[in-house]
């Protein structure tokens, strides 16, 4: 058998329960970066509080505090990166050498499935690391940028072009930032398709479980009911006994 003859083992059911997966990706992504919304996500929410980072850079002296906050932002960037690294190399080697994963499947389903079918299943993770790997990279890259940029800003706060250069340093950040949760959500979505090895049902409720979390983290978490809210304030002695 070839390949694409392989490929034909794949059941209607694989095929829609990967389209859901791929789609959910797609529609929870547009969701929580689409502007103007009249609930905005976390992410949403986040961009006027860089601007107002930047904002406040310029006449905060010395700038070691906004230098250590960016330092911090690029080690997390780093350490993703370096995560989506070691797992892609994870998989690919698991995909070099499938008999094991094919035992465990003959014990538990009594099925004999060609290797070709695990290793695109475990190609399909392999996919979801590597976008993030990519996407975790270039905000590691923009967090640098703008770094450069922060540094260019006067320290002369009554110079023409300080609050235009803060500006440009907040563009920077929120698109660092933006690429980050990208890379993120590609991590989430890989982890999801790890269930697709143990069937397309399975992929289904790991598809459908995924995005829920991702959504409850942008729509309905508690940081986000702080950001819009302010923070909950502890009752006094007066409250508590009523």
């Amino acid at each position: 058998m070839n390949v694409q003859d392989h490929l034909t083992l794949l059941t209607p059911l694989d095929a829609l329960a990967v389209a859901l997966l791929v789609a959910s990706w797609f529609i929870i992504s547009w969701w929580i970066e689409r502007p103007n919304a009249a609930k905005p996500s976390v992410t949403i929410l986040m961009i006027e509080y860089r601007r107002e980072w930047m904002r406040q850079m310029v006449t905060r002296d010395p700038r070691i505090f906004d230098a250590a906050v960016l330092a911090d932002l690029r080690q997390g960037t780093s350490f993703f990166a370096s995560g989506c690294m070691i797992a892609i190399g994870g998989v690919l080697a698991v995909i070099g050498n499938t008999d094991q994963i094919q035992h465990v499947a003959s014990d538990l389903t009594l099925d004999n499935i060609p290797s070709i079918i695990w290793q695109f299943k475990l190609l399909t993770v392999a996919l979801f690391l590597t976008y993030g790997f990519l996407k975790f990279v270039w905000s590691n890259r923009l967090f640098g940028y703008c770094a450069v940029v922060m540094a260019s800003v006067p320290n002369d706060t009554t110079a023409p072009t300080v609050y235009e250069r803060a500006e440009q340093a907040a563009d920077i950040n929120i698109r660092a930032a933006w690429n980050f949760n990208r890379g993120l959500r590609a991590i989430y979505y890989s982890l999801g398709a790890l269930a697709w090895l143990m069937g397309p049902i399975a992929l289904l409720i790991s598809a459908t479980i995924v995005t829920y979390i991702i959504w409850q983290r942008e729509f309905a978490s508690i940081p986000r009911s702080i950001l819009i809210d302010g923070p909950a304030l502890p009752k006094t002695t007066e409250e508590t006994k009523v």
